[in-house]
């Protein structure tokens, strides 16, 4: 089984900060330290994020670019109709990866469930790592004058050197 990976954003002060690790196993061998699990999208003001099999997000962020360019970069929209075709789609349903989108306005969560989460403190993480960067995150907002950039790179590092899934390279994308 191919493992990878944690992915966090944050919003704060008008900013948002994706942030992923670059550690890819199979099994319990590390095979890549350097992947690339986030990227922007939509000339850059869309930024987007995976967690799960790498062959499986590659074939969503597609896809998403695809919603992204119907709906003309309304992200809302383009998340919920991904969100309905990956839950609906005989051959999507079947793919297992978590997704976190986000633009100056929205972060948003989406799974193969039809799931697509908005959370209410602007901050949102997926992969094995997730809940441990989710947790760094939450105390740093409330208790740091830390940028969203900021956050999300501690949370990041907090989080590599807990979860055996995830490594200290990592890629910062910001908004």
């Amino acid at each position: 089984m191919i493992r990878s990976t944690t992915v966090i954003c944050v919003r704060k002060d008008g900013k948002v900060a994706l942030a992923g690790d670059g550690q890819v196993t199979l099994g319990e061998t590390v095979i890549k330290q350097s992947a690339r699990k986030i990227r922007r999208l939509y000339n850059g003001q869309i930024l987007a994020g995976f967690a799960g099999s790498t062959a499986d997000a590659f074939a969503l962020f597609s896809r998403f670019e695809s919603k992204l360019e119907e709906f003309r970069g309304n992200l809302p929209r383009a998340a919920v109709e991904l969100a309905k075709e990956w839950r609906t789609d005989r051959a999507l349903r079947h793919l297992q990866a978590l997704l976190i989108v986000a633009n100056g306005e929205n972060t948003l969560l989406l799974s193969g469930n039809g799931d697509l989460i908005e959370p209410d403190d602007g901050i949102a993480a997926i992969g094995s790592g997730g809940p441990f960067a989710l947790a760094a995150a939450k105390a740093l907002m409330k208790h740091s004058n830390l940028s969203a950039r900021q956050i999300a790179e501690e949370a990041m590092s907090i989080a590599g050197t807990i979860c055996i899934f995830t490594n200290l390279s990592i890629l910062v994308e910001e908004l």
